[in-house]
């Protein structure tokens, strides 16, 4: 797998590269749909990620949020996926705050095999392989990384969507009642805070974007000894007919998992 993960940080810096280019000149914005903004930089880190991968993996399907359907579809059949965030963050691209990131992810079988994020205002990059560990990445140095071992609900640091909160999610993060909530752009930055150990939870309730928003960070969280689900508890199924996380995400140091599953339920009840 060593030989995947590799190629998919270089197409991923690259991109990278691209998106920053962009983000230091003046650009415009179009929107997809309501508070759903897309840019050059979105439409054009695709199209290089997309052509990358096609070239250095021919016939493993690649799912990317700004392709049309049709380029890959009857993916679910295939026993490798790749799953595509050319920009995830935009709002905070658009924004000009720098939490904003890069994500490809594969899928073999039913499990996120390998991820990697990176950050391009940051100058930061996260990489994990199932079974083999995870990296933070800064200036071509290496250095691995693994969750917390916090074990305490009242001693965990969550992180949660800048840009994204409903009444239901706000409900949850009180109920949680960490001693630290930090509300950061991207769902690639939230999970690499989990990884790295800076963080405990990362929690999103009811609709929490789409499946190239968890495959990255479910192979990152996971290769760094996490634990990443639905917010039921229940495993992503990256074969669904359906791309939407309609059930919400969780990441978290494994420890506190079943925990907050279980505020979830209470939440719900």
């Amino acid at each position: 797998m060593t030989d995947v993960l590799e190629p998919m940080l270089e197409i991923a810096n690259e991109a990278a590269r691209l998106v920053l280019e962009i983000y230091e000149t003046p650009f415009s914005v179009d929107f997809k749909g309501p508070k759903d903004p897309v840019t050059a930089a979105d439409r054009r880190a695709n199209e290089l990620i997309c052509g990358k991968l096609a070239d250095a993996f021919p016939g493993v399907p690649i799912v990317a949020e700004e392709s049309d359907p049709e380029t890959f579809a009857g993916y679910q059949k295939k026993e490798r996926i790749f799953f595509v965030d050319p920009l995830d963050g935009t709002t905070e691209f658009v924004g000009r705050n720098g939490e904003f990131v890069v994500m490809i992810g594969l899928v073999e079988g039913t499990v996120a095999q390998a991820g990697v994020i990176v950050a391009p205002a940051k100058d930061l990059a996260w990489a994990g392989l199932a079974g083999t560990g995870a990296w933070e990445i800064q200036g071509g140095a290496r250095r691995a990384i693994r969750v917390s071992s916090t074990d305490e609900l009242g001693q965990a640091r969550v992180v949660s969507s800048r840009s994204h909160r409903s009444p239901t999610l706000e409900r949850a993060l009180a109920m949680l009642g960490g001693k630290e909530l930090v509300p950061l752009g991207s769902a690639g930055l939230k999970g690499a805070e989990i990884a790295s150990g800076r963080a405990e939870i990362y929690v999103g309730t009811g609709r929490a974007g789409k499946r190239w928003d968890a495959c990255a960070v479910d192979a990152l969280v996971t290769a760094a000894g996490g634990r990443f689900t639905d917010s039921f508890g229940g495993p992503i199924d990256y074969r669904s007919a359906s791309l939407e996380n309609d059930r919400g995400l969780l990441a978290t140091n494994g420890k506190l998992h079943d925990r907050v599953i279980a505020t979830l339920e209470e939440l719900r009840e």
